[in-house]
């Protein structure tokens, strides 16, 4: 026999309030017995918002491996935490009425000596683009930098195309590259324009080593993390062979944003389309974990979580949401001696800002029951956990064989065994875009582009390593 309830020590409003096999946070209206957020206001100043309002909130799952774990003595366990934001049945990006969030958005630019010729065209060509599909409402400014960073045009709305696409194509280019002062002008530009209402991004295209201002990688790294607490989510573009892909990538980590490699400068405006329409298709902005671990537990995992696992208290940011896409939060958790009964392993918030409304603020529990029935501790862990479990693993398998490569620890053959290994389980998890940058990965190889392939791969582990799925 279980161990009965115990109301004194984790009463969510009663033994039947929750399923301890998954605990719902919140979901769309419908359900009766599941928590609803509050839906967000609708309408506020047309001016800054559109008339727009998010189709439903943001819905939280939490689910254990196992409805129950072994009491007196050590065990360990898995939660993973998924948020979703529900797709709209209108176009992407776009609700039913045809409305979409508003943007703050800020191009900044590679204007390098290396992007002289076919790059830099291509590049006044993808934000020409960009410029098409804004709409006076949207916000929009441009920073250009090579060792002189420059304000091509401060933050205003998108009334005049014409006049946005000619200041474009008066861009020439430099000599060296100024990251550093290139992300941090476009910051400042960003943050001159109320955000309430908005998605505010920055898109960053570079094609080299930062060569002038500050370069060192943990200075870079660290500004990335940086700008992010001031909310501005980044999108980092890295283009052709010569730029540091372990660089850009860790500063999209540091960051909670995203990574891309553009090999052919024809590519640019393909890329720069798809990211507008994930941008216009943002529900949830600038997400925050925050949990603390009861006594006797310990944390020997979490996704996205870098640094140390020592302590109690733990902040994570995570990465922007869209429609249709989902968050998964894989946290590993060992609990040393715990007694028969139902316990509160961790306790946690999740903050966040759905796009037009306030700041929302969801609690969550983590729950555990401990028992000495063998049957029930040693029963088969949740599929999807293990699933997500297993993508996670997939992401180190990823990392080990780029590693692998670039030391020649292994070889061609090897790594492409391995990374089939790899595409198989991305696709049995339903994971296609991340399957495909590994087949791309795998074509390099066997081409004989190992550069490529490592500059692939880290796109495909950033993602991995976010949790987020389409």
């Amino acid at each position: 026999m279980s161990a009965p309830f115990d109301p004194n020590r984790t009463q969510i409003g009663g033994p039947n309030a929750f399923d301890p096999n998954r605990t719902v946070l919140g979901t769309p209206q419908g359900d009766p017995n599941r928590t609803v957020l509050g839906a967000p206001p609708v309408g506020g100043d047309p001016n800054r918002t559109a008339a727009w309002s998010p189709v439903a909130p943001l819905s939280f799952t939490l689910t254990p491996s196992r409805a129950a774990t072994m009491a007196n003595g050590p065990a360990r366990e898995q939660f993973l935490l998924e948020i979703t934001a529900p797709r709209d049945p209108g176009l992407p990006g776009m609700s039913t009425s045809g409305a979409r969030a508003p943007l703050n958005l800020c191009l900044v630019l590679d204007r390098s000596g290396s992007m002289e010729g076919a790059p830099i065209e291509y590049a006044k060509q993808a934000c020409g683009q960009i410029v098409d599909l804004l709409s006076p409402n949207d916000v929009l400014s441009i920073v250009v930098f090579d060792e002189i960073v420059e304000v091509l045009m401060p933050p205003q709305r998108v009334t005049d195309k014409a006049m946005v696409k000619q200041g474009l194509n008066q861009i020439t280019p430099g000599y060296t590259t100024n990251l550093y002062d290139g992300l941090t002008l476009g910051a400042q530009q960003l943050g001159m324009t109320e955000s309430t209402g908005r998605v505010t991004r920055m898109i960053v295209l570079s094609d080299g080593d930062p060569t002038a201002g500050i370069k060192d990688f943990s200075s870079l790294v660290t500004h990335a993390g940086e700008i992010k607490q001031r909310g501005i989510g980044v999108t980092f573009l890295g283009f052709g062979p010569d730029y540091n892909e372990e660089l850009l990538a860790s500063m999209a980590k540091k960051a909670a944003g995203s990574y891309h490699y553009i090999a052919q400068p024809h590519q640019i405006p393909e890329v720069f389309r798809d990211e507008f329409t994930k941008l216009v298709a943002t529900t949830g902005t600038n997400l925050k974990l925050e949990f603390r671990l009861a006594r006797w537990v310990e944390l020997m995992s979490c996704t996205g979580l870098t640094g140390p696992l020592n302590g109690t208290e733990f902040t994570l940011d995570l990465a922007d949401i869209e429609q249709g896409s989902t968050l998964q939060v894989l946290l590993d958790m060992e609990f040393r001696n715990h007694p028969l009964g139902w316990y509160r392993v961790a306790s946690g918030k999740i903050h966040f800002d759905p796009v037009g409304a306030p700041r929302q603020t969801v609690e969550v529990d983590f729950v555990m029951e401990f028992t000495a029935e063998a049957a029930r501790y040693g029963a088969p862990a949740d599929p999807r956990v293990t699933a997500v479990a297993q993508v996670a693993t997939a992401s180190r398998a990823v990392e080990k064989t780029m590693l692998g490569l670039k030391t020649q620890a292994i070889t061609a053959a090897v790594a492409l065994q391995e990374l089939q290994k790899t595409q198989a389980l991305l696709l049995q998890d339903g994971r296609v875009t991340e399957a495909r940058e590994v087949t791309m990965a795998m074509q390099a190889i066997q081409s004989g582009d190992t550069g490529a392939a490592n500059k692939t791969l880290m796109g495909t582990m950033v993602q991995l390593d976010q949790g987020k799925k389409s």
